[in-house]
Order: structure tokens, then C-alpha cells, then sequence
């Protein structure tokens, strides 16, 4: 046997592990002009599950307000199961915060648009987001 293992990284599973929606002032929100303002929270956290499973979990917070009110906010975690084997501790690290949120993500953006949508608001259509980046900022946080 070789003394380096061989590497896989591949999806196990897939899946919506918590959902919300609220919209405090439906049906009032409906008679106001709908001039929306979009915040966005992203946390992505990982665990171990053995040697070679990982779970990563994308949380998405979307709040979106008109006319200084919360018109509504859907919080998301998206999940997966990932196999990890044969790769260095750096290479994981990026694995996990950085490629695994990405493929995460498209999942996490349906539903909440999907959700948006039957709550009769427009979907919000989230922009891509920079997984590299927010990995970065995280490694440079906990650094100082």
C-alpha cells in the first residue's frame, strides 16, 4: 500500500436541515410600496462525523424590509454530508468552508426564493456569494 492515501471527495447527501419564514406584518405589508432592502446573514459550520464524513452546514438569514418594515425574514440551513479522504488538514479546511458552501448554496437560494414566492413576495434572488473570501475573513478573525 502507498504511503498516500487516495483522495475522494464526493457528496453523500443533501439536505434541508432547518427552515423558517416570518412575515410579521402581512397583510398590511401588501398595501405598502414595495421598495425592498435586503440584508443578508451567512454562517457556514462544519463537523466531523468520522475518519472520512463530514456535515457542513450553510445558515442563511434573509431579511427583507419595505418602508422601514420587516416585509419578511427566512432563515435557512442547508446541509450535506461530504466524504473527505486523503487530503491535508489546509486542504480540507478549504473543502469544507469554502467548496462545500458553494455547492451548498444554489440549494439554499431555491428555497428561499421558493418560500418567498408562496408567502407571495417576490423572490429575492440572492447574488453568488464569495465562499473563499468569507473563509478567508474567518481564518484572518480568528488569527487576531
Amino acid at each position: 500500500m502507498s504511503e498516500e492515501a487516495e483522495q475522494n471527495f464526493s457528496i453523500a447527501r443533501v439536505y434541508t436541515k432547518d427552515l423558517s419564514l416570518e412575515s410579521p406584518k402581512v397583510p398590511q405589508i401588501f398595501e405598502k410600496q414595495w421598495e425592498p432592502k435586503l440584508s443578508l446573514e451567512v454562517d457556514v459550520i462544519n463537523a466531523q462525523l468520522n475518519e472520512t464524513l463530514y456535515e457542513v452546514i450553510l445558515k442563511l438569514g434573509v431579511t427583507v424590509q419595505t418602508d422601514d418594515q420587516v416585509a419578511f425574514l427566512i432563515e435557512i440551513q442547508q446541509a450535506g454530508v461530504f466524504v473527505l479522504q486523503g487530503f491535508e488538514d489546509a486542504t480540507v479546511e478549504h473543502i469544507l468552508g469554502s467548496m462545500c458552501p458553494n455547492i451548498l448554496f444554489p440549494y439554499a437560494r431555491e428555497t428561499i426564493d421558493s418560500l418567498a414566492v408562496k408567502a407571495t413576495f417576490p423572490a429575492p434572488m440572492l447574488a453568488p456569494i464569495n465562499f473563499d473570501a468569507l473563509l478567508e475573513q474567518r481564518k484572518q478573525q480568528k488569527t487576531n
